[in-house]
């Protein structure tokens, strides 16, 4: 933070920081594997993209943020690891103004062990997920998806409702009736060699388009385009994508049982491809460490 690296139980934020009162963040999570980023120019790009959006001046171009990562990273001492860059709003100077201008932006990172968003060994066997019925994602003409923020009052939501219900976390619907995302992943439907995942209302994650590009590796049809509720039930197998964990197979969504209630053979074969993938040396970049 300020350029300093510091413990991450000493790192603070003020009160009156727009990213703390009005949610005003925009950030992006890249995991590190075994001592490389995985697509970290990929994972940058997209940040400075929603920096960008978000009209955030942090002072820092691709270079400069890849090296604050770096340098982190390295102090960290972690193999293994998620870490995140974010850009803050900051404070307003101006105590009465309510104008985004008059604020000072900031950049922050932060790094910790490994993020699995779903245990592995439950990932192995298929996991639990629970369609939001009190809720839907917020519409893209109101948050934007594609620029990853703290946004997560819908997320949220459902999962209180997951939670209270015994699943382990939870997807929602767009106000059409389509299949979005979940807090932390984008979702696939496998039927027989296609993979359908949503085109909208949600985030285009780099874990998503390595799944895509995984697809053409492992023969099969990669499809972006709206996915109702009634054809998502009908499924051969469910899986989730995320930087925290990869591919992650679903046994079961509601009480829909998928792949006879356990990890289907694409997702576990995708799942496998994907950690291949993230230690091919064309997608990774060694952490450099003094």
């Amino acid at each position: 933070m300020g350029g300093a690296i510091i413990p991450i139980d000493a790192a603070a934020l003020p009160v009156t920081d727009w990213g703390l009162t009005h949610s005003d963040i925009a950030y992006d999570v890249v995991p590190v594997w075994q001592g490389g980023f995985f697509r970290l120019d990929d994972y940058v790009a997209r940040f400075i993209a929603s920096v960008t959006t978000g009209r955030y001046d942090i002072g820092l171009d691709h270079a400069g943020i890849c090296d604050a990562l770096h340098r982190m990273v390295a102090a960290s001492g972690l193999s293994d690891a998620y870490v995140a860059m974010v850009a803050a709003r900051g404070r307003n100077p101006v105590q009465s103004s309510r104008d985004p201008r008059d604020c000072a932006n900031h950049f922050y990172a932060w790094c910790v062990p490994y993020v699995h968003i779903v245990k592995p060994e439950i990932a192995a066997k298929g996991t639990s997920v629970w369609i939001a019925k009190s809720v839907r994602r917020i519409p893209a003409d109101s948050v934007d998806p594609t620029v990853k923020n703290y946004h997560w009052g819908d997320f949220t939501s459902g999962l209180f409702e997951a939670k209270d219900r015994g699943f382990e976390t939870t997807l929602l619907l767009d106000h059409a009736g389509h299949i979005t995302e979940g807090p932390g992943f984008n979702v696939f439907a496998v039927f027989g060699s296609r993979v359908v995942t949503p085109d909208a209302g949600v985030l285009h994650g780099i874990s998503r388009r390595t799944v895509l590009e995984m697809c053409s590796e492992a023969a099969l049809q990669p499809e972006v385009r709206p996915l109702p509720l009634e054809e998502f039930w009908e499924a051969d197998e469910v899986f989730l994508s995320s930087s925290g964990g990869g591919v992650i197979p679903v046994a079961r969504v509601d009480d829909r049982h998928f792949s006879n209630g356990t990890a289907g053979p694409v997702a576990t074969r995708l799942r496998a491809l994907y950690f291949d993938w993230i230690m091919r040396p064309d997608h990774r970049t060694p952490v450099i460490r003094a």
